[in-house]
């Protein structure tokens, strides 16, 4: 009988045409233990070249499939020049390839392929089978719909959105891409590492009962900060300082702690109903930290009302953990100790400690199953309602109100006001931020009780 399958180069350029398709869960093993791939060329590009988009490309270059970098896009050229240089002189020495060729080798960036500027991204896209989406996350719902209108495969770093109205686009491109049979990976890497594959399936199996609560945390020092530059531009500043913009980055509740909040909607094959809670800053009161909290705390409840208690803390010298502890009616689970507990006695433990890199893995699983021309993955949906979960504590925090999940669906407020979002689809040096400084330079900071649910600019 003739196969229905579609051959390799058909599934990586004709890919906007497939419809349909089943998802499997990932198999795991040890990074580049698969088999030989095939002949031919996975082109990638990489549109955000920051540290996480040159990690990424070093992985996605690493893989045991034939995979070349042809395109990199981004909006500083410093910034595209050092992940370049980056990537050509990575240490590649766990690399164990067997064609001769090593990963430096699979660069394949000519000058006329380096995209600088806010609208190079679409000409990296073009010129790829398989986007790499490492910006900072507030554009990353455009650039998620370029892609999948494009017809690619895509990995995509979290959060995908900074706001509910950026989910959406999200939840309505991921719709299209399952139709097109588009793998999309979300680098929600926990989902993809052994161990807590290993204890998720006890979980799923039954051996803590049903759940009851969880606690889940990112708490540490914080993150790097840029100095600002007398000849910048605002729009320039907050570009480079994307990290404490609420229109790039989210707060850090959205940008870092989903990885957390992810593990317990995983866990629960559900999202929560409503949140409430508390957050501010006590410690980054600077403006050079722009309008995010240093601390969120929040209760989530899902609606068989099982509670996650939710913290996450940028505050240096304080107590540092991150991590996810889940309660059951027969026992708990404690993720970052590869333990399942019963009562105080330690009945499953999975290694922890030498297990393959999952951010690794992701990327393994995923050029395996576009080089064997299989539809596995599909991220985007969970990633995005885990972003939504996130913002629902963040708008929780920030107003002070309770916040539900019916709230943020029905009314899927952006961060850029109606009359200025056509202006940030094609943005330049020029344009001016959704939020700006004040005449001493102070951004305006949530307060709770005063700042209003869906008002948030």
């Amino acid at each position: 009988m003739k196969s229905n399958k579609p051959d390799r180069r058909d599934f990586l350029k004709k890919g906007s045409l497939i419809v349909g398709g089943a998802m499997v869960m990932p198999a795991l093993s040890k990074a580049h233990q698969y088999f030989p791939a095939g002949t031919d060329v996975i082109k990638v590009a990489v549109v955000g070249c920051g540290g996480r988009g040159t990690g990424a490309a070093v992985q996605a270059l690493s893989v045991k499939e034939n995979t070349q970098l042809v395109a990199m896009a981004d909006a500083f050229k410093d910034r595209l020049d050092k992940c370049y240089n980056d990537i050509t002189n990575a240490d590649y020495q766990d690399w164990s390839g067997s064609r001769g060729a090593t990963p430096k080798d699979r660069v394949k960036v000519p000058e006329e392929n380096k995209f600088v500027g806010f609208e190079g991204y679409k000409k990296a896209i073009a010129l790829a089978d398989v986007v790499i989406l490492t910006t900072p996350p507030g554009f990353r719902p455009q650039h998620f719909e370029e892609c999948i209108k494009q017809g690619k495969h895509v990995f995509m770093e979290k959060p995908v959105a900074v706001d509910p109205a950026g989910v959406k686009r999200v939840l309505d491109a991921a719709e299209i891409a399952k139709q097109k049979k588009l793998n999309v990976v979300v680098g929600l890497q926990r989902r993809y590492q052994e161990s807590y594959l290993g204890l998720m399936k006890a979980l799923k199996s039954g051996k803590i009962g049903d759940i009851i609560s969880s606690q889940v945390y990112w708490n540490n020092d914080g993150v790097w900060l840029h100095k600002r530059k007398p000849s910048e531009t605002e729009m320039e500043y907050q570009m480079r300082n994307w990290y404490y913009f609420n229109w790039l980055c989210g707060d850090h509740i959205t940008e870092q702690h989903i990885h957390n909040i992810d593990v317990m909607n995983w866990a629960m094959d559900a999202f929560p109903v409503k949140a409430q809670g508390m957050g501010g800053r006590e410690v980054r009161i600077g403006n050079e930290y722009g309008e995010i909290y240093d601390h969120h705390f929040v209760e989530f409840e899902y609606a068989n009302g099982a509670i996650m208690n939710s913290q996450c803390r940028h505050q240096p010298g304080t107590w540092s953990r991150v991590d996810e502890v889940i309660h059951g009616t027969k026992g708990k689970i404690h993720f970052g100790a590869g333990k399942l507990y019963k009562g105080n006695k330690v009945a499953l433990e999975v290694n922890v400690k030498n297990e393959p890199n999952p951010y690794q893995t992701e990327h393994d699983v995923l050029f395996t199953a576009i080089a064997n021309s299989e539809y596995k993955f599909a991220d985007a949906e969970h990633g995005a309602k885990s972003t939504l979960t996130s913002i629902m504590g963040r708008t929780a925090t920030y107003t002070g109100q309770v916040v539900t999940w019916d709230d943020l669906m029905k009314n899927p407020y952006s961060l850029i006001s109606e009359g200025r979002k056509m202006e940030f689809e094609n943005p330049n040096w020029k344009t001016l931020p959704p939020t700006l400084p004040d005449g001493d330079g102070n951004y305006e900071i949530a307060v709770p009780g005063k700042t209003k649910l869906f008002a948030m600019k």
